[in-house]
């Protein structure tokens, strides 16, 4: 089966706030654990066939070797069924208390530990992001001091980077361990900074490369020599940058990129940031990541509030969906579109750093699980391309094939027979 993966999503983040004391669980505050065949029923109705979905890992991985699989196993389960493809997300801004939060240095490795037991336990599943946005949850944990350690400091925004990046490596790893087929798509915010004026220059360069950290230790691309630097200053040591130009799986992987209106941003003479608004806009930006990475692209996020006039979600979806076809007709291969997410969002406008309980009108539908305009205008714009697409380019097709044991035992016969030749 092959098909442009028209997708949403069902926001799972879980940081924690206030020192590790609060959790701000998405899954929970929109409703999801106790409507989440309703919302199952909203996606089929959509005409997507594939759903960024995540398991709340907060409430799933018990401990080292422990894990409570109730409810994966009824979503899982669902989705499975209804014929949609999830692309599961492992971790979502969040770990369980236990593990603390992204300074420790032991979670790279247990994460592995769980991708392999979550692979294992649902060898259906093909596609993943094992670490959502990892660029996004290393600053705001470590170097914006909002979410999980809360701190502010560059060697607390690389020990955590480098954490999370590890993790995602090895879990693919472990991932492909099980399902050799597995596909990867990260999905991660795609940034640009503007100079104000000549005396942020500087200021914007090293910004400019500083958005490219997360990428380029996942997919083994050599930083600059200001970068390197930046990296050894704070922590990293040589074996550890080493680990990931050695060990990266970027052939496996789809580029996925998120854009939001604030994700372009303006530079002062004193290095201080705020957001332009769209300046460059998604197919630019998409353009500078995939020049650099050559990778298959993906549109994993985008979104923006209904307003007073009813229509701005409507307006940004249509500009997006353009950016989207200008990006496949430079000759970019696309394979995807998210908006992001199926259900409104709560305290997002403040980047979940405090529980205010204020609703964002960011989905496809309300929290009463009714359409908003722009839901109405995502269903039509899937029934109109998604017959047009797959035929104009093999560039947008992306292969999805089911994992049963027939095809399990025909890949270790194909195993057996690569290692009898080696012999």
């Amino acid at each position: 089966m092959t098909h442009f993966m028209f997708s949403t999503g069902i926001e799972n983040s879980s940081p924690t706030i206030a020192g590790g004391r609060k959790r701000i669980d998405e899954m929970e505050i929109c409703g999801h654990y106790r409507r989440w065949r309703e919302d199952f029923d909203l996606t089929q109705d959509l005409g997507v066939k594939t759903l960024r979905y995540g398991v709340p890992l907060h409430i799933t991985w018990l401990g080292p070797d422990r894990y409570d699989w109730n409810f994966a196993d009824l979503t899982f389960g669902d989705l499975e069924k209804r014929g949609l493809i999830p692309i599961t997300d492992l971790c979502h801004f969040g770990v369980p208390n236990w593990i603390g939060n992204f300074q420790n240095p032991d979670f790279p490795e247990l994460f592995a530990c769980y991708a392999r037991a979550f692979a294992q336990r649902f060898p259906a599943v093909q596609l993943y992001t094992p670490v959502n946005e990892m660029f996004v949850c290393a600053t705001y944990s470590a170097a914006y001091g909002w979410w999980n350690e809360q701190l502010t400091t560059d060697r607390g925004f690389v020990t955590a980077l480098k954490h999370i990046v590890k993790a995602n490596v090895l879990a693919m790893h472990a991932i492909l361990a099980v399902r050799p087929d597995a596909i990867f798509i990260q999905s991660e915010s795609t940034e640009y900074f503007h100079a104000e004026n000549p005396a942020s220059l500087d200021h914007a360069e090293r910004l400019n490369e500083r958005r490219f950290l997360s990428l380029d230790l996942n997919y083994g691309r050599r930083v600059n020599s200001e970068m390197f630097r930046f990296l050894m200053d704070n922590g990293m040591s040589v074996d550890e940058y080493d680990f990931f130009m050695r060990e990266h799986l970027k052939s496996h992987c789809i580029m996925g990129n998120d854009y939001y209106w604030r994700n372009e941003h303006t530079v002062t003479k004193d290095g201080k940031t705020a957001s332009s608004g769209e300046i460059f806009g998604y197919n630019e930006i998409t353009r500078q990541y995939y020049e650099r990475y050559g990778l298959p692209v993906m549109h994993t996020e985008t979104n923006t509030a209904e307003g007073p006039r009813g229509d701005e979600a409507v307006r940004w979806l249509r500009k997006e969906w353009a950016n989207v076809l200008r990006v496949r007709n430079s000759g970019m291969p696309i394979v995807g579109f998210t908006w992001y997410s199926l259900i409104d969002q709560i305290d997002w406008d403040i980047a979940l750093r405090e529980a205010r309980g204020r609703v964002n009108p960011l989905g496809l539908y309300d929290l009463n699980r009714r359409p908003r305009a722009v839901g109405k205008a995502y269903k039509q714009l899937i029934k109109d391309w998604r017959e047009v697409l797959p035929a104009q380019s093999v560039c947008l097709k992306v292969p999805l094939a089911p994992y049963g044991p027939k095809r399990a035992e025909a890949r270790a016969a194909e195993q057996e027979a690569e290692t009898s030749e080696e012999r």
